[in-house]
C-alpha cells in the first residue's frame, strides 16, 4: 500500500509540473523567512541552518539545500508552476550566474521577521537586509541587461512574502523585552507598520506584483506547544489562544492590503492558516497519518541543528504533516499550494506590467 501511495504522489507531482498557468511573469523573488528560505543562511554564520541531512531527505539527488523541510518549499511549486524553473535559488550561492537568477531568486533567511530585532536573535538576514540584496540584484541586472529591461523584468516579475511567525513565537512570547514594551495587540500594529512599509519599499523598486502569505496557525505547531508553554510531550493540544493571535494579524493585514491595489499595483493576500490548520486537526481527510509531531526524532523539538545527521527520521514523510517540530513536510507544502492556486489565478488574471 504504502508503494501504491508513493507512485501516486510521484504522479501528482510530475501532473503539476505539467499544468503550467499561462502568464506573463518574467520572475519570482521571494522574502522572508524558512518557510521560503531555499538556502541563504548556508552562506552567513548563524546556526539557523539545514544544510545536512536528514534535510533534504526526499529532494531530488537527497541534496540538504537549506530548505527547512525534506524537499520542495511552496515557492518551489510556485515557480514550477508558473513554467518559470523547477526550483528557486539562494540569492547568496556564489555558484549562480546572473542568467540563474535573472528569473528569480530568494532572498529570505531562516529565522527573520518583520520586526529587526527578531533577526538580531539568531543573526540571520533581516527584511530590511533582504530589501538591500534586492536592490543589489536590480543594480547588477541593470549593468547585465540595461536599465529598461531590467525595468521590464522587474515589473513583470511576482514579489512572494512570506514572514511573521518569528516575531510572535521567537520573539514575543519566548525571549524578548518587546511584551513588556507592547501589548499583543500594539505589537501586531507596529508589525503591520513596518509589513505595510516593505510592501511600499518594493514598490518604490519597480515591482508591481506581489503575493503576502499570512502567518499559520502557530498555536498548532509541534515545536511552539512545547515551547512556548512548556507542556509535557505527551499532551500536545493546541493553543487556541496562541493560534488566535495568527489569526487576529491575518484579518488586519488582509484589511490593509486592499490599499495596495491600484492601476500600478496588484497585491494578493494567500490565507496559509486555514489549510494548515485543517491538515493539522483532520489529517486522515487529507492523506495524512501524523500531525501532533514531526518526521524527524521525536518531532517535538527537533529542528535545525536538534535534526542533524545520525538523527532518526520515520519511515514515510508522506504521511506527515510536519518534517521536524516546526516545519512542513514537502507533501503537507503541496496540499497548501493546492489552496493557493485560486486565488492565485485570480492575481495573475490581474496581472499589471
Amino acid at each position: 500500500m504504502q508503494l501504491l501511495y508513493g507512485v501516486l504522489l510521484l504522479f501528482v507531482s510530475i501532473r503539476v509540473d505539467s499544468r503550467i498557468l499561462q502568464t506573463n511573469t518574467s520572475a519570482i523573488f521571494v522574502f522572508g523567512d524558512s518557510s521560503v528560505d531555499s538556502g541563504n543562511n548556508n552562506f552567513i554564520s548563524t546556526i539557523e541552518r539545514s544544510n545536512f541531512t536528514p534535510y533534504g531527505h526526499d529532494f531530488p539527488g537527497r541534496i540538504p539545500t537549506g530548505r527547512f523541510t525534506n524537499g520542495r518549499l511552496i515557492t518551489d511549486f510556485l515557480v514550477s508552476y508558473l513554467g518559470i524553473k523547477k526550483f528557486v535559488p539562494p540569492y547568496l550561492d556564489p555558484r549562480l550566474t546572473l542568467d540563474d537568477i535573472k528569473t528569480g531568486v530568494c532572498f529570505a533567511s531562516a529565522g527573520s521577521g518583520i520586526d529587526p530585532l527578531t533577526s538580531e536573535i539568531t543573526s540571520v538576514i533581516s527584511m530590511e537586509k533582504q530589501l538591500e540584496y534586492f536592490n543589489e540584484y536590480k543594480m547588477k541586472m541593470e549593468d547585465y541587461l540595461g536599465k529598461a529591461r531590467t525595468k521590464r523584468l522587474i515589473n513583470k516579475a511576482t514579489a512572494f512574502i512570506s514572514v511573521g511567525t518569528n516575531d510572535f513565537l521567537a520573539n514575543y512570547f519566548l525571549i524578548s523585552t518587546r511584551n513588556q514594551t507592547y501589548s499583543v495587540s500594539a505589537y501586531q500594529n507596529y508589525l503591520l507598520q513596518l509589513e505595510q512599509r516593505f510592501i511600499q519599499e518594493l514598490i518604490n523598486l519597480g515591482v508591481r506584483n506581489i503575493a503576502v502569505v499570512g502567518l499559520p496557525s502557530f498555536g498548532c505547531v509541534p515545536g511552539a506547544i512545547i515551547l512556548v508553554s512548556g507542556q509535557a510531550s505527551s499532551n500536545r493540544n493546541c493553543l487556541e489562544w496562541l493560534s488566535r493571535v495568527a489569526r487576529d494579524y491575518n484579518r488586519l493585514l488582509q484589511s490593509k492590503l486592499w490599499m495596495f491595489n491600484t492601476s500600478n499595483t496588484n497585491v494578493v493576500y494567500l490565507d496559509i492558516y486555514r489549510p494548515l490548520d485543517d491538515l493539522i486537526r483532520k489529517p486522515q481527510l487529507y492523506g495524512f497519518d501524523v500531525a501532533d509531531h514531526g518526521c524527524c526524532g521525536s518531532g517535538v523539538l527537533e529542528t535545525t541543528l536538534l535534526c542533524a545527521p545520525g538523527t532518526g527520521v520515520c519511515s514515510n514523510s508522506s504521511k506527515y504533516v510536519f518534517w521536524d517540530s516546526s516545519h512542513p513536510t514537502q507533501a503537507a507544502y503541496y496540499k497548501i499550494f493546492q489552496t493557493f492556486i485560486p486565488a492565485l489565478k485570480r492575481f495573475y488574471s490581474k496581472f499589471v506590467t
